[in-house]
């Protein structure tokens, strides 16, 4: 990494998008780039945070960001530790922040948590002086996913500033889309956003997309398609009479895919449902970049470790 790299990045935690400014958001994505390589190397492994510790904190169940954060952490150097709640003193009536100040008695360099409730990374960023990612909290934000995002859509578009973007699905529930409009306006993308109106949050055009009334007419001429999934474990009411109507509505099949651009790329972060918001033609189709992004997860996550903890002590080694 440069000194000009080691000096940019100011920041104890990544709490979120919607805090950082457009040069922040390209400097992760700058960073990742230069990581990206070493998925390619013989021997995947670098000593950049070599003797830094890392808390793995997930309430939720998580396969991709979980598994790209160890990932991302081993290649790293750093020693990690996965934390499980079951098993812990939670179970037994511990409240959350005493079992954070007790973990940050044993001096972790980073915490990476994942909860069902908003706010809580925020939380134990204000009483812990390990930094803190958020790596999903309720249906807030998830800003590693939208930063994988725009790694996986500059590396395949050249840029994101002038792309029209549509985003389909479970607005109201996602914290996926609420980084991704962060992030993809403040890059100067166009942002539509689709769904069933009982998933459609109030006002959400305060920040700064367009609704469009149908999925034809957010396909229409669009750069990028995002794909969400129903959200129906942030749900307290059925939302939609069946998913088989939902998919009739609201599914990306080939036909409704062909009103796009005709390089256009489909992405999903995942989990997803097949036949209900993604036809199987559609994500194993040629326009794909949905294994992309799974890829883009760890380097954006070496980037942010990196930036939080090397970049910081300037003690890191390329």
């Amino acid at each position: 990494m440069s000194p000009e790299t080691a000096v940019a990045w100011h920041r104890k935690d990544l709490l979120g998008i919607a805090e950082l400014d457009p040069d922040e958001i390209r400097l992760i994505l700058d960073t990742a780039e230069s990581f990206r390589e070493i998925a390619e190397r013989p021997i995947k492994k670098v000593p950049t945070l070599r003797g830094k510790t890392v808390i793995n904190l997930f309430f939720e169940a998580s396969t991709r960001t979980r598994s790209s954060f160890e990932i991302a952490e081993k290649w790293l150097s750093a020693d990690s530790i996965n934390f499980s709640s079951s098993s812990s003193a939670l179970s037994k009536g511990e409240t959350l922040i005493d079992t954070a100040l007790n973990l940050q008695a044993m001096a972790p360099d980073l915490v990476v948590v994942r909860h069902e409730h908003p706010g809580v990374p925020h939380m134990l960023a204000k009483r812990l002086k390990a930094g803190v990612i958020n790596a999903g909290d309720g249906a807030h934000e998830h800003p590693t996913q939208a930063l994988l995002d725009a790694f996986t859509i500059r590396r395949r578009k050249g840029r994101i500033d002038g792309l029209k973007v549509a985003i389909v699905g479970d607005i109201e529930h996602s914290r996926v889309v609420r980084s991704n409009i962060h992030l993809l306006t403040k890059l100067g993308a166009e942002v539509r956003v689709a769904g069933p109106r009982t998933m459609m949050p109030v006002e959400v055009e305060k920040l700064g997309v367009v609704v469009a009334p149908t999925l034809e007419a957010a396909l229409e001429d669009v750069d990028v398609v995002m794909m969400l999934r129903i959200q129906l474990e942030r749900q307290s009411r059925q939302r939609l009479p069946s998913v088989k109507e939902y998919f009739q509505l609201y599914g990306l099949t080939a036909r409704q895919l062909a009103r796009a651009k005709e390089d256009v790329i489909v992405m999903h972060p995942g989990p997803m449902n097949r036949g209900v918001e993604i036809s199987s033609e559609v994500a194993d189709g040629p326009f794909s970049v949905i294994l992309e992004q799974v890829e883009a997860g760890v380097a954006v996550r070496m980037a942010v470790l990196y930036l939080l903890v090397g970049a910081r002590d300037g003690e890191a080694e390329a």
